[in-house]
């Protein structure tokens, strides 16, 4: 069931959006996503306010204070969440960040060039006329190939969001 107030859109079934947050933390835990941090995060995705306690995601996710604290601090070190203070409070609320996609896709460009580097460097190393070397060299090739589509691909997510009437 749903609950409406006059002006209100209806509010989603509690059933249904625990439904969401699992399945959606199952697809990232197969990408490669810690479990619990995966739920964590799929469960302020799917939050009304983007933020939460620690305990209202204890009690929603049904578990302990302290595998929220492990999934905070993991979301955190891969700048997903942050944490701010509950006003008037002495509680941490936990909040996604509000470009988290562009920003998690705009660090993992970073990655990419160390990578890249890393690799030419290898190449050389391992001498270019070498089938060693030649891997390094075509690997490094396809991140720099990489590296430029994404910067496009971002550009063009926001003319995207910018025509969607989102700030950009």
């Amino acid at each position: 069931m749903s609950s409406e107030g006059p002006d209100k859109e209806p509010e989603p079934d509690k059933e249904a959006v625990s439904r969401f947050v699992e399945r959606f933390a199952s697809e990232m835990t197969e990408a490669g996503m810690q479990r619990m941090a995966s739920r964590v995060f799929a469960a302020l995705l799917a939050s009304e306010t983007a933020s939460m306690t620690s305990a209202e995601l204890a009690e929603q996710l049904r578990i302990s204070p302290a595998a929220v604290s492990g999934a905070i601090r993991y979301l955190s070190q891969v700048n997903m969440v942050s944490r701010e203070r509950d006003p008037g409070s002495r509680r941490d609320r936990y909040v996604l960040h509000n470009e988290l996609w562009y920003e998690t896709f705009t660090r993992r460009d970073q990655v990419l060039s160390r990578w890249e580097k890393v690799l030419r460097d290898g190449a050389e190393m391992l001498g270019p006329d070498t089938p060693a070397g030649a891997r390094a060299a075509e690997t490094a090739e396809f991140f720099e190939f990489l590296q430029k589509e994404l910067q496009q691909l971002m550009e063009r997510w926001k003319e995207h969001r910018a025509a969607l009437g989102r700030p950009v």
